[in-house]
C-alpha cells in the first residue's frame, strides 16, 4: 500500500525558534546521513538509539551545527530505520538541510506519512494514528487526557474484545452447519441472544460517549442571552479575563455576535456574546436579535443572563420561552445593587410558566452574580463542571469517542446487531445469524484499521501536518 523510498521533512513548526528537527525514514537513512553528516562516527555503523554531535554538510560547505538521533528499525515510531537531526531553530537554516537531506536521496513526506508508515507497518492501530493528530490539535486538558488514553490503546483494546466475541460465535455457528451432525445449534439463538444483548450495551454507552468526546475534543459551544444592559458583555469580559466587549450603558451596544474561547477547569468554552433580546424598529439591531436567536437554537449551552436590579419584563418572559427544553445556567446579575428580582421568584416564575410540563427545565440552575465586582464566578465554574461530565473525568478505564468516523461506525455495527436480535425473536435460519454479525464484525474492524480500503487511509492521513 505504500512506497519503501526514504521520506524526510521538518517536523517542528515553520518559525525561528531554539531548535528545529528534521525527520528521516526509510531504508536509505543511514546512508544518506553518512553522505551529510561530518563528526567522530560513522552512523551507519553506531548503535541504535544514540545522539551524536557534529555538522551537516554538503559537499565542502558546513550547513549547521547538530546533534543527530540514530534509530534502528524495528524498534521506532514508523518500523524503519530512522534519523533525526536536531539543529538551530533559524527558518533558512532547517529548510537548508532538508533540501541538503533530499538533495541525498530522500524525498519529500507526504501529510501525515510517518505515521501512515506506522500504522502500516503494524506499529499502532488506527484509532491510535488518529489519536495523534488529536493530541498535537488538542486545546484543553481533557482533550490531551482523552488522546493519550487512546494513544495507548484504550479504543483498539474495547474494539478488539467485540470483534473476537462477534468472530467466535459467527465460527461455532459456521462450523455446525458445515458439520450439523456433530455440531447442534439447537436453542443457540437463546445463547446468541445475550451475548449480542451485552455487545449493544457497550456499543451504546461507546455511542453515547461522543457527545462528551465531542465536547472534549471541540468545546462547550455557548450562548450568551439577555435582554439590553442585562450585562451579558460585561459578563463576557469577565470569562475572557480582558476587555473582549464594548461596555456601556446605552441599550442595544452589542449589535452584531462577538466569539471568544474561554477555559474553564479545563474545559473549552466557544462563547458567543449576542445581541439583547429585545423588540426593536433598528433594522440592524433586529438583524443581530434574529442572529442571538439562530445561536441558541443550536448551542450546547445557553447562559441566560438576568438583571437582578430591573422587573421581568417581556423581554425576559420571550427568553424563558426560548431556553426551555435547552440547557442553561441563569446568571442573576448585577447581585452587587439593589435586588428587585431575586433567585426564588425567578425560579417560581419559570415553573409557573412551564406549568406541568415533564421536560424537568423548572431545575435550571440560578446562581446570583455580580459581573462588575466578579462575585459568584467561582460557583459558576463549578456548576459548568458538573454539568458537563459529571464534574469529573477518568480516562483510565473510560472511553470517550471523539471521532466522528469511528463514531458512524460504531452506529453501523449497532444497527447490524440489532438485525441479529430480529432475527433471534423471528426464529430464523442461523445463517440469518452469521451474515449480520459478519457485517458488525467487519465495519467494527475499519475502526481499527483492520478492514479498511488504501483510499479512506490516504484520506485519514491526508489531514495530518507534514512532518507528522
Amino acid at each position: 500500500m505504500f512506497r519503501k523510498d526514504t521520506i524526510a521533512a521538518i517536523s517542528t513548526g515553520m518559525s525561528n525558534s531554539g531548535i528545529g528537527i528534521v525527520r528521516i525514514s526509510g531504508e536509505e537513512s543511514l546512508q544518506i546521513i553518512d553522505q551529510i553528516y561530518k563528526g567522530k562516527e560513522i552512523l551507519s555503523q553506531i548503535p541504535s538509539h544514540t545522539i551524536h554531535y557534529g555538522y551537516i554538510k554538503d559537499g565542502d560547505e558546513i550547513i549547521d551545527e547538530v546533534l543527530v538521533t540514530v534509530m534502528h528499525a524495528p524498534r521506532t515510531f514508523t518500523g524503519e530505520d530512522t534519523v533525526e537531526i536536531n539543529c538551530h531553530g533559524g527558518v533558512f537554516v532547517v529548510k537548508k538541510i532538508l533540501e541538503t537531506v533530499l538533495k541525498y536521496g530522500a524525498r519529500p513526506a507526504q501529510p501525515g506519512e510517518f505515521t501512515k508508515r506506522a500504522f502500516l507497518n503494524g506499529k499502532m492501530d488506527l484509532s491510535q494514528a488518529e489519536a495523534v493528530i488529536d493530541v498535537i490539535h488538542s486545546q484543553n486538558e481533557y482533550a490531551l487526557k482523552s488522546s493519550i488514553s487512546q494513544l495507548k490503546g484504550s479504543v483498539k483494546e474495547k474494539i478488539s474484545k467485540m470483534r473476537e466475541e462477534i468472530l467466535y460465535h459467527t465460527a461455532f455457528i459456521e462450523t455446525a452447519l458445515d458439520d450439523p451432525e456433530h455440531i447442534s445449534v439447537d436453542r443457540y439463538g437463546e445463547k446468541l441472544g445475550a451475548v449480542v444483548e451485552g455487545l449493544l450495551g457497550q456499543l451504546g454507552s461507546l455511542i453515547e460517549s461522543s457527545e462528551n468526546g465531542r465536547i472534549i475534543r471541540e468545546g462547550i459551544q455557548t450562548v450568551i442571552l439577555g435582554k439590553p444592559n442585562a450585562g451579558k458583555s460585561s459578563l463576557l469580559n469577565v470569562l475572557s479575563g480582558h476587555e473582549r466587549a464594548i461596555v456601556t450603558d446605552i441599550e442595544g451596544t452589542t449589535r452584531d455576535v462577538l466569539e471568544e474561547q474561554v477555559q474553564i477547569h479545563g474545559l473549552n468554552l466557544n462563547i458567543i456574546d449576542t445581541a439583547g433580546i429585545r423588540d426593536t424598529d433598528d433594522v440592524i439591531e433586529k438583524i443581530g436579535v434574529d442572529k442571538a436567536k439562530e445561536y441558541a437554537d443550536t448551542a450546547d449551552l445557553i447562559l441566560y443572563v438576568a438583571d437582578a436590579s430591573r422587573e421581568l419584563d417581556d423581554n425576559d418572559k420571550e427568553i424563558i420561552e426560548l431556553i426551555r427544553g435547552k440547557k442553561t445556567i441563569i446568571l442573576l446579575n448585577k447581585s452587587d445593587l439593589h435586588m428587585v428580582m431575586d433567585k426564588d421568584f425567578l425560579v417560581s416564575y419559570i415553573k409557573e410558566s412551564y406549568g406541568n410540563a415533564q421536560d424537568g427545565q423548572e431545575g435550571f440552575p440560578v446562581i446570583e452574580v455580580s459581573a462588575k465586582e466578579e462575585e459568584g464566578i467561582k460557583e459558576f465554574e463549578n456548576v459548568i463542571t458538573s454539568m458537563f461530565l459529571g464534574g469529573d473525568i477518568s480516562f483510565n478505564n473510560e472511553v470517550y469517542i471523539t471521532n466522528m468516523r469511528q463514531k458512524t461506525a460504531l452506529q453501523e455495527a449497532y444497527q447490524s446487531l440489532e438485525k441479529v436480535m430480529d432475527s433471534i425473536k423471528a426464529q430464523m435460519p442461523e445463517d440469518f445469524y452469521s451474515i449480520d454479525l459478519m457485517d458488525a464484525y467487519e465495519v467494527l474492524g475499519s475502526i481499527t484499521g483492520e478492514t479498511i480500503g488504501e483510499d479512506l487511509v490516504n484520506e485519514i492521513f491526508s489531514k495530518f501536518c507534514m512532518g507528522k
